[in-house]
């Protein structure tokens, strides 16, 4: 997870930060509405920020996580039959077959509130215009990316998606599903991911962008333990 971070997440923070020097820069989640069409820096380093900074804020040490509030488990249960039977259905959504190459698979609140399954390629969001799969305000997601689970799981991408539940914050979940409820979607700033890291984590450096304005990441030193 620490590699996953400092390295793959920074990458992304780096360079949409590039795209938007002499800019005026919108917001995180505004951006997304537009990625598709604005092009491939805002689609895949504006996109692939927002989907990590989601990720590490729906995540939280294993045990401390919680458990789906009575309104989402009864929406879960209404739309898939059980919460075993959810995520047996999000994992088949996320194995290789269903979602070749790199991307991420959700559960997304749609037009009618209802709870649905979806996936999307590469740094893609259901937030984008033009989004392939089931458009929506996302409430859970997981990394399908290789580089999310390769030092630990190497190919096995199902054990990976199977471990990560055991770090799944629903905590974090079922508050942004009571959003979503309203049209509100998540905003998944840098600043608020500082708090939500999975495992011990020491933030050591929050550097604001020149002119006043802050960066889209943080510089966390952290450690995880995950599937363990």
């Amino acid at each position: 997870m620490e590699f996953h971070h400092d390295k793959h997440h920074n990458t992304y923070v780096t360079n949409i930060n590039k795209a938007l020097e002499g800019k005026t820069q919108p917001s995180l989640l505004e951006m997304q509405k537009t990625a598709i069409q604005t092009g491939p820096a805002f689609r895949n380093s504006g996109g692939g920020t927002y989907n990590h900074n989601f990720f590490w804020l729906e995540m939280a040490p294993t045990g401390t996580g919680g458990v789906p509030s009575s309104k989402l488990a009864a929406a879960i249960d209404t739309a898939f039959g059980s919460m075993d039977d959810f995520k047996a259905k999000f994992e088949a959504a996320g194995a290789p077959g269903a979602r070749f190459g790199s991307g991420w698979v959700w559960l997304v609140v749609d037009k009618d509130n209802k709870l649905v399954i979806t996936s999307t390629p590469n740094q893609d969001n259901p937030l984008m215009d033009g989004v392939e799969g089931t458009p929506g305000i996302p409430v859970l997601g997981c990394d399908v990316w290789e580089h999310a689970y390769y030092l630990k799981y190497q190919f096995r991408r199902p054990d990976y998606m199977k471990a990560w539940w055991d770090v799944v914050s629903w905590n974090q979940v079922s508050s942004w599903y009571e959003d979503a409820l309203a049209g509100k979607a998540p905003t998944a700033d840098g600043t608020a991911t500082a708090a939500a890291l999975v495992g011990a984590r020491k933030v050591v450096s929050a550097e604001v962008a020149q002119g006043g304005k802050p960066s889209f990441g943080l510089k966390f030193n952290f450690e995880a333990t995950f599937g363990q």
